[in-house]
């Protein structure tokens, strides 16, 4: 009878987590192709930057979405979409050939849906966690370390698989990964993630994207979380998407780039499960404050390009401090989101995030070209330790332990 009842949350786990390692294959391979096929960092931010500025957009409207036709049935859709795009990579490498506007174009189509995807599925933990009879905390817990894990996955798969059938190749596999997640959420069946209520759901995309806006603007604590990740993804993406490939394609080590990032996801999953039992225990602002200052003094650590072995020990740091941040931000959304409006409120949440990503994309593949990858390092690591230093005085953030 409890095996029957894990059903529901080890199925939404599972899907998250073979969708997370198809996205995790691609961003190692996506500028593994690009820079092998050009040599410039520009082109691999192009690229990067094509993947993320849609999700600006999409990831606004994607909790109205969600809260309109259901969070079941938008997860299984995003997959699709993101499959179709990646599998459309070999196939026109095979027949009309590759260059970087294709690649960007294709790349922009594949991520678009993703922000629903991913929140439909962490719209359907609260009622996972209560099929299960897990705590919050315990189910966001567990659920972010699958996600780590599935990065531990995607990137370190993607560079051993780079480095032995090509990058072009290894879209295939992530292919299979978008259709895995297709099947288990297709046997889901659980409270809530079916077709929501006529008088429930929003009354328009424009309208519903308000209302989660407005709520997320006049709430203190979701506001300044949205604004501190916002920052954070701008500084510390482009070091994964753009400055290691660049760096690891310099040295003709493309499965380096998958141990470095493999240690950051073995970080972040013992972090992630960590907290399940530190949240009883420890603050939440103390974790989230650790996190900040722990990622901001790593990066500078990375910045001097130290030998593999340090690099990797960084990475591990930076995802064992950064674990909890993704189980706080979950429970903070859960707990203070109505039911009917959870999607739009993790909608805008991601947004918020997905907005800052171009940006950091765009702005550091010019850096790389015209100053190189350290001095490009020292400027977005600076920035982050700054923040930290300014996340001491927000009071907002005490409240995550209200």
């Amino acid at each position: 009878m409890r095996s029957t009842r894990l059903v529901p949350v080890a199925l939404v786990n599972l899907a998250s987590a073979l969708s997370a390692t198809g996205n995790g294959i691609t961003i190692v391979a996506l500028p593994w192709l690009v820079l092998a096929q050009t040599g410039r960092a520009t082109d691999a931010g192009i690229v990067a930057g094509a993947a993320t500025l849609p999700l600006l957009l999409s990831s606004l409207f994607s909790g109205t979405v969600i809260d309109r036709f259901g969070r079941r049935r938008i997860s299984l859709v995003s997959d699709a979409l993101s499959a179709t795009s990646v599998a459309a990579i070999p196939i026109a490498a095979a027949t009309v050939g590759l260059s970087v506007p294709l690649i960007a174009v294709l790349a922009a189509l594949g991520a678009v849906f993703d922000p629903a995807g991913i929140g439909a599925r962490e719209s359907m933990l609260p009622a996972a966690a209560k099929h299960a009879g897990w705590t919050l905390d315990r189910s966001n817990s567990v659920y972010e370390a699958s996600y780590n894990l599935a990065y531990l996955v995607g990137p370190g798969v993607g560079g051993l698989l780079i480095a032995t059938v090509g990058a072009v190749n290894t879209l295939w596999f992530t292919t299979g990964c978008f259709a895995l997640s297709i099947v288990t959420i297709g046997a889901l069946r659980l409270e809530g993630s079916g077709t929501p209520d006529a008088a429930s759901r929003p009354a328009s995309m424009w309208a519903g994207t308000l209302e989660g806006l407005k709520f997320v603007w006049h709430n203190r604590l979701l506001r300044t979380i949205a604004w501190v990740d916002m920052i954070l993804v701008a500084l510390y993406m482009p070091v994964e998407g753009v400055l290691y490939p660049a760096y690891f394609t310099e040295l003709g080590q493309p499965a380096q780039l998958g141990w470095v990032l493999a240690a950051m996801s073995v970080g972040g999953a013992i972090g992630a499960l960590a907290y399940g039992a530190l949240a009883a225990r420890v603050s939440r602002y103390a974790l989230f404050l650790i996190a900040v200052a722990g990622l901001g003094a790593c990066m500078v650590g990375m910045a001097f390009l130290p030998p593999l072995y340090v690099t990797m020990t960084l990475a591990f740091l930076i995802g064992l401090v950064f674990g909890p941040v993704g189980p706080i931000a979950n429970y903070a959304m859960q707990t203070l989101s109505p039911e009917h409006m959870r999607g739009r409120v993790v909608g805008v949440m991601t947004s918020s995030a997905y907005a800052a990503g171009p940006l950091g994309y765009l702005f550091a593949g010019p850096l790389i070209d015209s100053f190189g990858i350290r001095t490009t390092f020292f400027a977005l690591a600076i920035p982050v330790v700054v923040l930290s230093l300014i996340c001491f005085a927000l009071p907002a953030l005490r409240q995550l332990d209200a």
